[in-house]
C-alpha cells in the first residue's frame, strides 16, 4: 500500500518511532484515558495512551487487551513512577507485549533498561533540560518536555512550554514531543517551530466522548476560561486544578499553616476519583 499524503507529509522521527500517520500522542490521563479513547485515537491515525496511574495491575490488564481488540494500530501505556503498585503494572505491560510505555513523575532509570531488554519503547516526561539529558543517558527513545502549562501533575521548575522547549531540544540528540497547553493546529505549528517533531495533548482529549470523566467535568473542561485553573498544592506535588470549593478549602488550610500531613489528610484518598469520575465538582480534586 502506498502511503497516504498526510503520512509522507508528516514522517519524522517520531511517526516513524511510533508507526502512526500523525505527530499527535494522547495523554495517558488518570480516570480519562481507558481503552475507548486510546484505541479511537489510534484509529484516528494518532497515537492513543491508557493511562495507568488510576488502575489496578488487573484493571490495566483488561484495557490492554480490551485497546487491543479495539484496534490493530499502535497504542502505549503511561506508567506516573510516582503511584504504588508499578512493579506489577509492568509485568502487565511485558506481558501483554505492548509496544510502548511513558513514564512520568519519576526517575525513568528505575524500569527503562528492563524495559528495553523486552523490545519495548520508552518515552519519559521532563520538566527541565537536565531531566531530559538523564533521560536520554537512560536510553530513552524520546522525552517528552512538559511545561508548567499542562493540567494535572507539574513539574517543580514552574518553567513554561515554551521556554522548556527549546532548551530542552538543544540538550538532547533524541526525538523531543512538546507538552503543556497545546490544543490547536496553531500551538501545535509553534511547537514545532520550536524543534519538537510531535506534541501531547491531554486536556482536550479529556473532554472528548471517549474519555471515561464524568459529563458534568468534561463540561467544566470546555466552560472553564483564564485565570480558571491554578497549580497548587506544591507542598505534595504540584497540580493544576480547576477552582471549586475543594480548592478554597486547600488555600485557607495553607493560610493557616497547617502540616504536610494534615494537608494529605484533607486531600485524602480517592479526592480525583470524586471529582473527575463520579462528577463531584464540588467537592473533588478537578
Amino acid at each position: 500500500m502506498q502511503p497516504s499524503a498526510n503520512r509522507y507529509m508528516f514522517s519524522n522521527r517520531i511517526t516513524k518511532l511510533l508507526n502512526v500517520e500523525y505527530p499527535i500522542i494522547q495523554a495517558g490521563m488518570v480516570w480519562a484515558s481507558g481503552w475507548r479513547l486510546a484505541s479511537a485515537v489510534s484509529n484516528a491515525g494518532a497515537f492513543g495512551v491508557i493511562g495507568a496511574g488510576s488502575m489496578t495491575p488487573e484493571l490495566l490488564d483488561e484495557h490492554i487487551k480490551k485497546c487491543k481488540a479495539a484496534t490493530s494500530k499502535p497504542f502505549g501505556v503511561n506508567i506516573p513512577l510516582l503511584y504504588s503498585g508499578v512493579e506489577k503494572q509492568i509485568d502487565v505491560i511485558v506481558d501483554n507485549h505492548v509496544e510502548v510505555v511513558i513514564t512520568s513523575a519519576g526517575n525513568p532509570a528505575t524500569f527503562a533498561t528492563f524495559l528495553k531488554q523486552h523490545g519495548i519503547k520508552v518515552m519519559h516526561v521532563v520538566s527541565s533540560s537536565r531531566f531530559a539529558k538523564k533521560a536520554e543517558s537512560c536510553g530513552c527513545d524520546a522525552v517528552i518536555a512538559e511545561g508548567f502549562e499542562a493540567g494535572g501533575h507539574n513539574g517543580r521548575e514552574e518553567t513554561t512550554t515554551m521556554v522548556l522547549l527549546p532548551l530542552v531540544c538543544e540538550s538532547v540528540q533524541i526525538p523531543v514531543i512538546a507538552a503543556g497547553g497545546l490544543a490547536s493546529g496553531r500551538q501545535m505549528l509553534a511547537a514545532m517551530v520550536l524543534g519538537a517533531e510531535a506534541v501531547q495533548v491531554g486536556t482536550r482529549f479529556a473532554a472528548s466522548e471517549e474519555a471515561s470523566l464524568h459529563p458534568d467535568f468534561k463540561s467544566a473542561i470546555i466552560n472553564a476560561k483564564e485565570g480558571d485553573t491554578i497549580v497548587t498544592l506544591k507542598e505534595i506535588t504540584p497540580v493544576r486544578l480547576i477552582k471549586n470549593d475543594f480548592y478554597q478549602e486547600i488555600i485557607t488550610a495553607e493560610k493557616d499553616k497547617i502540616t504536610i500531613e494534615e494537608l494529605k489528610a484533607l486531600l485524602g484518598k480517592g479526592r480525583a476519583k470524586k471529582g473527575m469520575f463520579e462528577g463531584d465538582l464540588k467537592n473533588g480534586e478537578l
